[in-house]
């Protein structure tokens, strides 16, 4: 049984190709590093990560300061005994790049700039002479006035450049579509087809598709566009903005598409971000119908009837038992850093995670009464090298339930403990911190930002409740526990010895339709020295995620 959604958490922008009997799926990252999760699956039910695309800094120049920037929508293909992964660096001042692997586990090369290549959401697609092509988006002009397209140029993987002339091969279904974008090409039965999302990634994101006998088109829209979207089935649905989506095809002929979509929490609030989901399709005279009978996401699909499969490792989308993380060696693939690690300051060593307190908080100030637009940002970033002090993992369900021994004692203005990461300066903190009578605290912090009618951002940060420790106390269990769009703190010297921090909080406003930008939550272990950094570390043991259904 597929049971979606196949990747859930923060796992947006999907792509898929199949080698023969193995399928290998790709989602975008943002300014997380490692960048671009890669996951294999053969039978499209269960799906272990293998992996990041991108795993080194040369590969992955980043900065924390924004994290709706870095990794745009990538694209993974396969051809002739090579895996091809393309995607968008927003953090670069977007740069479009190739990276090659013979293994999909790595290691991937160093990034092949493609020069001239404008806009975002770059895919590739072998022609049956075996022409590649390259589609992306960008804006141009035309009796209609200025407007985003999608366009499409030869490429010589040789040497990575575009050959030849650009075209314009469509611009959406609607009239004046909104955001045309992440297209991808297919041919099937002698017709082109280009895939693409529009309208927005929003509430009315949908899938289209186009198809032409020519690659460089004319491209007929299809009368039954838009093939996805969950647009008019109102803003209650339990699925929401679903779009994005990339075809394959099975062994047996049959064909799935994987796409992603946001469950919702207590009204329209999408907390865990943009999620993959998988639905299967059938072609009808030349035309994909997506969920037959439905036309829209369902919660789970018959199995596709692939020979049994069982993961070598754990499944990210198996949450029989809890998610234990003891330290004991690397970092397991599910963690990441925000913004890329120039310095040394996430240790694994004997049981613990040794962070590091560096002089940046979490929250960038240097963004208050600013302008608030995602791209307006994206243009202001990349001027720092240096690092946060933070290892998260992403939420992947509404209810669920993170606990962590930390050894740490506080100094003044030192702080460290767990975080609920949305967007930057949207965040829920348990931190252990020095008290004003110098006892150590353990305290939640709320910080959430607005932009006013002139479109610049506030932040704003508030204490909401405060347990004291004793004088002496080094060795805190920190937990955070949520049900729905409710955040629940507590802490103590031990997990039987647990106090209320702050209950029943509302997290509503870590949702991106609020707090903007692209991403979902993240569960994190930090430190801070805010404002120095010292040579001094918190040691965080034994992390558990538990996940209710």
């Amino acid at each position: 049984m597929i049971r979606n959604p196949i990747l859930p958490g923060f796992y947006p922008d999907p792509s898929i190709c199949r080698v023969e009997d193995d399928f290998y799926l790709v989602t975008s990252s943002f300014s997380y590093f490692p960048g671009v999760p890669i996951f294999h699956s053969k039978d499209l039910e269960q799906w272990e990560q293998i992996g990041h695309v991108l795993d080194r800094p040369e590969q992955l120049p980043l900065t924390h300061e924004m994290i709706s920037a870095g990794i745009f929508a990538p694209t993974i293909r396969y051809h002739d005994g090579t895996f091809y992964m393309i995607t968008t660096n927003m953090s670069m001042g977007v740069v479009n790049f190739v990276v090659t692997a013979t293994d999909p586990a790595g290691p991937w090369s160093d990034m092949h700039i493609i020069q001239g290549a404008d806009g975002i959401d770059p895919s590739l697609f072998w022609d049956d002479d075996g022409k590649c092509y390259y589609t992306g988006t960008t804006r141009f002009d035309d009796e209609a006035g200025s407007r985003q397209g999608i366009w499409c140029s030869e490429i010589d993987l040789a040497t990575f450049e575009l050959v030849g002339e650009r075209h314009i091969i469509g611009t959406g279904a609607q009239v004046n579509a909104e955001a045309p974008e992440g297209p991808h090409l297919y041919k099937k039965d002698d017709y082109y087809y280009l895939m693409i999302a529009e309208g927005g990634t929003e509430h009315f994101h949908a899938v289209t598709i186009s198809r032409s006998q020519s690659i460089f088109g004319e491209y007929e829209n299809h009368q039954g566009n838009p093939i996805l979207t969950h647009r008019h089935l109102g803003k209650g649905y339990p699925i929401w903005n679903v779009g994005h989506g990339d075809l394959v095809e099975l062994q047996n002929g049959d064909w799935y598409m994987v796409c992603l979509g946001s469950r919702l929490s207590e009204g329209q609030h999408k907390l865990l971000g943009r999620e993959t989901f998988l639905v299967p399709v059938v072609w009808e005279d030349g035309w994909p119908v997506v969920s037959k009978g439905t036309g829209k996401l369902e919660w789970s699909y018959p199995s596709p009837g692939l020979p049994s499969w069982q993961p070598v490792g754990h499944a990210v989308n198996d949450f029989k038992e809890p998610v234990v993380e003891r330290f004991e060696e690397e970092l397991g693939f599910e963690w990441n850093f925000l913004g890329t690690p120039r310095e040394d300051f996430a240790k694994v060593d004997a049981g613990r995670l040794r962070l590091k307190l560096l002089k940046n908080a979490l929250v960038p100030w240097e963004f208050d009464n600013t302008d608030g637009s995602v791209f307006s940002r994206i243009s202001k970033i990349g001027k720092t090298k240096e690092n946060i002090s933070f290892v998260g993992r992403r939420q992947q369900h509404l209810d669920f339930q993170a606990t962590v021994t930390v050894r740490f004692s506080p100094e003044e203005n030192e702080t460290a403990g767990i975080v609920v990461l949305q967007n930057d300066a949207n965040q829920l903190r348990l931190e252990i911190a020095k008290g004003q009578e110098g006892n150590p605290v353990v305290r939640c912090i709320l910080v959430i930002s607005h932009c006013d009618q002139a479109g610049i951002q506030h932040f704003t940060e508030a204490q909401l409740g405060e347990v004291v420790a004793a004088p002496t106390q080094s060795e805190f269990t920190l937990q955070v526990k949520a049900n729905g769009s409710r955040y629940s703190f507590s802490a103590g010297p031990a997990a039987d010895e647990m106090q209320s921090v702050a209950d029943e909080v509302d997290g509503s406003f870590l949702g991106s339709e609020t707090a903007g930008g692209f991403v979902g939550v993240y569960i994190g272990m930090f430190a801070s020295g805010n404002g120095q950094t010292k040579e001094k570390y918190a040691d965080f043991e034994t992390f558990i995620y538990e996940g209710f259904e």
